[in-house]
């Protein structure tokens, strides 16, 4: 335990943050199951509906540092790829 002020406010301030990051990526890793999933069962009006909310979601984790934005581009390139493909185009 630290003994210095700051330093114990810095240590309230990582759990709070690192709380709100795992719910984040959490949350991310459910809609991506939940992609994968609709895109397996060949349902393209769904897959595409989820996709778009876990693209905006995904750009704000990669906004705020919590996943790397090369790994959220990654993400969405081959996932897009995947329901293009699932459309026939």
């Amino acid at each position: 335990m630290p003994n210095i002020a700051s330093a114990k406010k810095r240590m309230r301030q990582d759990a709070v943050r690192r709380a709100r990051n795992r719910s984040t990526k959490s949350s991310l890793r459910s809609l991506l199951r939940k992609v994968r999933e609709s895109i397996a069962a060949k349902k393209v009006e769904e897959s595409e509906a989820v996709y778009k909310t876990f693209v905006k979601k995904l750009d704000q984790a990669a906004a705020g540092n919590i996943v790397h934005a090369n790994t959220a581009a990654r993400t969405k390139s081959r996932l897009s790829h995947a329901i293009k493909l699932l459309k026939g185009k």
